[in-house]
């Protein structure tokens, strides 16, 4: 994929596979929602889960959002990169309030708002800069693989 349809890829996916490390070397792999900011990804979760210890310790990370039932259809976006994790509380909410508005729509009201800030409460945002990207697009193949 061109970065253009890399960008368009992800912002228009939902679910991001999320490998980490965990003390023993062993991978820890979870779905998170995420969104794009550059280019980076970032998710949120919880400040004491078992990512967050991971790439506290060690901030190697590795991302994956796919797509494609078919051979034909596979597309993806593979990230390896290194992972920060950002605990202000206002950015931590600001960040919440936009994965709410992307999956399901505008925050209308107050109470909505303040759902989602009960949700934030005891998260932090993970944020992954890339160091290397792989994508993938079969349906370029024209049937030839």
């Amino acid at each position: 994929m061109t970065t253009d349809e890399m960008r368009a890829f992800l912002d228009a996916g939902r679910d991001l596979q999320v490998a980490s490390l965990n003390a023993d070397g062993t991978p820890h792999l979870v779905t998170m929602w995420y969104l794009r900011d550059g280019d980076d990804l970032c998710f949120w979760t919880y400040s004491k889960s078992q990512k967050v210890v991971n790439v506290r310790r060690d901030p190697r990370i590795t991302l994956l959002v796919a797509t494609g039932e078919a051979y034909e259809e596979l597309r993806g976006v593979s990230i390896n990169g290194t992972a920060t994790v950002e605990e202000d509380r206002d950015a931590v909410l600001a960040f919440g309030e936009k994965v709410y508005e992307k999956h399901w729509g505008p925050i209308d009201n107050d109470m909505v708002r303040e759902g989602v800030h009960v949700m934030g409460a005891k998260r932090v945002v993970i944020r992954v800069s890339p160091l290397k990207t792989t994508s993938w697009d079969h349906s370029k193949l024209s049937g030839a693989y």
